[in-house]
């Protein structure tokens, strides 16, 4: 039955892949939601899976409405059909008769607006912790090292959560981070973050070991300090940006853009940025082509012309 083959495939996922559970829960979510229509098509078996039901399926995502009433983004509908083909392509790896996976083609998206920081803003939201009154010190340098960390490594906010004092190598400036898909990749620190990280932790005297922690005013017998969530880093993210006085919204992932965006500006290679990152198609990476094009500009700026110019300066 399909509904057992799609269990299957989650536990294929948990067990030999090693996903994450939150990368779980949005394979189990998009693959209920095909189940479903499936289901309602009459088909309960994976052999029944054909070109036709995919078609009505896209047609499906793409007159569905999210909880704003408004249709899908495309990029959400390309999630459910990346879940369906990585489904059809366990069916075909473990001799399941199904549909071919590369039958199910991805909606066209229109290019992504990158937001990222720089030049003043991007200084003044660094620095606004410190211009925080109501908060403790402690707080204060925690919340600066966070800040600093997310530009200078370009972790994604879930790493970043996860991250315990023993992981970081202060002396060497830099530290090995388990990213998507259990994948190990080395980052590196800035100066401006090993000094803002070492200034908290020397500040701390607690022995939890996550890098980042509360420091809330709780009942440390009843409610012991614990890492800090992704959510709670997202919030703080957010509130620094307003004290800095911007108005767009900022995100954890606006610094990671902003970390990609640096590289690119001061004249790294998009492969040795993809490296960093973390991403596994350098696809993924390409999204910063807005710094690339700068690029462009100015190569074209500084030479275009330049043998014109020098024969009417001759």
């Amino acid at each position: 039955m399909l509904k057992d083959d799609i269990n299957h495939f989650l536990e294929y996922l948990e067990v030999e892949r090693g996903l994450s559970n939150n990368t779980l829960i949005g394979y189990r979510f998009y693959l209920q939601r095909f189940l479903a229509f499936a289901t309602a098509s009459g088909i309960n078996k994976p052999n029944q899976i054909s070109q036709e039901l995919i078609h009505r399926y896209r047609l499906h995502l793409n007159r569905l409405a999210n909880r704003e009433h408004d249709n899908l983004k495309k990029n959400t509908q390309n999630y459910h059909l990346i879940a369906l083909r990585q489904l059809l392509k366990y069916f075909s790896k473990h001799n399941i008769e199904s549909l071919d996976s590369n039958k199910v083609e991805l909606a066209k998206q229109e290019p992504r607006q990158v937001s990222f920081l720089e030049g003043y803003d991007l200084t003044a939201f660094l620095q606004a912790p410190l211009t925080i009154k109501n908060s403790s010190k402690l707080v204060r340098l925690r919340d600066r090292a966070i800040l600093e960390l997310l530009f200078s490594t370009g972790l994604r906010v879930s790493e970043l959560a996860r991250l315990k004092i023993n992981d970081i190598n202060l002396k060497k400036a830099e530290f090995t981070v388990r990213g998507k898909g259990n994948k190990l990749r080395l980052v590196f620190l800035s100066d401006d973050a090993k000094a803002a990280i070492k200034s908290y932790l020397e500040a701390r005297q607690d022995t939890e070991p996550f890098l980042f922690i509360s420091h809330g005013k709780i009942n440390q017998e009843t409610n012991p300090i614990y890492g800090l969530t992704p959510r709670s880093i997202e919030r703080l993210v957010g509130k620094y940006a307003l004290a800095a006085g911007i108005t767009k919204k900022v995100t954890p992932h606006t610094l990671r853009h902003s970390f990609a965006t640096d590289l690119l500006m001061g004249g790294a290679d998009i492969r040795s940025v993809q490296q960093l990152l973390g991403h596994a198609s350098i696809t993924t990476t390409q999204v910063y082509t807005h710094v690339t094009d700068q690029q462009l500009r100015q190569v074209y700026q500084n030479f275009h012309g330049k043998s014109r110019k020098n024969l009417h300066q001759s």
